[in-house]
């Protein structure tokens, strides 16, 4: 949670530094992982095909093996449930794994060892797990039903952890930094659709962003837009869109999802009245409807309009681009569910 009077529960944007570069979300990523590494020789790294020169399916630790040798750019076999639990046992002895699942949709081979062990050693025992597992999540890419899934809710529901949702290259390598940091497991959703299209400035050196601390992406005072992941950068399209039209939004990106910015939530909420929730992932039973629970228990005497929420159909992701995009939320999608929400 934010500390008390810190700007309505928002963190500051950070300084632009003299040496300001742009890098893109997947190479915000990789700086991170290499910076952390050459900091703390406890931080080993995990998954399959991560090693060698094919460096992981989407090329982030290209190089790592070169640098920091075999016994900590570890190559697994395809056995998740196996390999998480290992992570967990070097977690209990010291070490820090950072592990990457291939696609974040075959986390759920692991989830006996995530959520029966990891989550309630501490609880259980009193050792901390510190270990970071890369989910690469999130579709609009045409990869199908078992390549762009967004698992967050299942993590989020689950006591003993964190769960991250970079929209940002600033947030994608100052959240991996955090996480790393953290005596927790910790999920980190990295979003697929940003990996090469977006890039922006980040911070050179150490810029780890505190988990557990909402941003505010833009500031209106009509109506809340509250999102993360790759649906902060449809949210801001729409909210320059609704600008034009004279509603001016406020744009709140969670970054951390657990634990949520609760304060940050409940300000914009009084702010504007007015709150639309918007995640990719489908709506049924999502981050949005805990959102909206919590501005409604919180916030009622305050809002003009019911909370609205935005995500995915129930259905599993389609492979077909135009039955893919009527699944899922975009810029235009944003736009009209605001304005209808403008006009209650």
């Amino acid at each position: 949670m934010t500390q008390e009077g810190s700007n309505f529960g928002f963190s500051e944007a950070p300084p632009v530094s003299d040496e300001a570069r742009t890098l893109t979300y997947i190479a915000a990523i990789s700086e991170a992982l290499r910076e952390e590494m050459r900091r703390n020789p406890d931080v080993v790294l995990m998954g399959e095909d991560i090693a060698g020169d094919f460096g992981g399916a989407f090329k982030v630790t290209k190089g790592f093996e070169e640098e920091f040798g075999a016994r900590r750019v570890i190559n697994t076999p395809l056995a998740e449930l196996g390999f998480v639990g290992a992570a967990t046992g070097m977690a209990l002895m010291g070490l820090r794994p950072v592990i990457e699942m291939q696609f974040a949709d075959f986390i759920t081979s692991a989830f006996d060892s995530i959520v029966q062990f990891a989550a309630t050693a501490h609880y259980r025992w009193g050792g901390a797990v510190p270990w970071v597992i890369r989910a690469p999540a999130d579709g609009g890419i045409r990869s199908g039903p078992f390549h762009s899934q967004n698992p967050e809710a299942w993590f989020v529901h689950t006591p003993g952890i964190k769960v991250v949702a970079p929209g940002t290259p600033a947030d994608a390598k100052g959240l991996m930094l955090a996480a790393i940091r953290d005596n927790n497991p910790v999920i980190y959703l990295e979003s697929k659709p940003l990996y090469r299209t977006l890039k922006g400035h980040v911070p050179p050196g150490d810029s780890a962003v505190p988990l557990g601390q909402a941003a505010l992406a833009r500031s209106g005072s009509d109506l809340s837009i509250i999102t993360y992941g790759a649906m902060l950068q449809q949210a801001l399209a729409a909210a320059v869109r609704l600008a034009g039209d004279g509603i001016e939004c406020d744009v709140v990106d969670l970054r951390t999802l657990k634990p949520l910015d609760v304060e940050a939530v409940l300000a914009t909420a009084r702010k504007t009245g007015k709150v639309l929730v918007v995640h990719a992932a489908n709506r049924l039973v999502g981050v949005g409807a805990e959102v909206a629970a919590l501005i409604a228990e919180q916030a009622f005497e305050w809002l003009d309009a019911p909370v609205q929420r935005l995500g995915g159909l129930d259905t599993p992701v389609p492979f077909s681009p135009p039955l893919e995009d009527a699944y899922r939320p975009d810029a235009e999608k944003i736009y009209t569910a605001a304005r209808r929400l403008a006009a209650y």
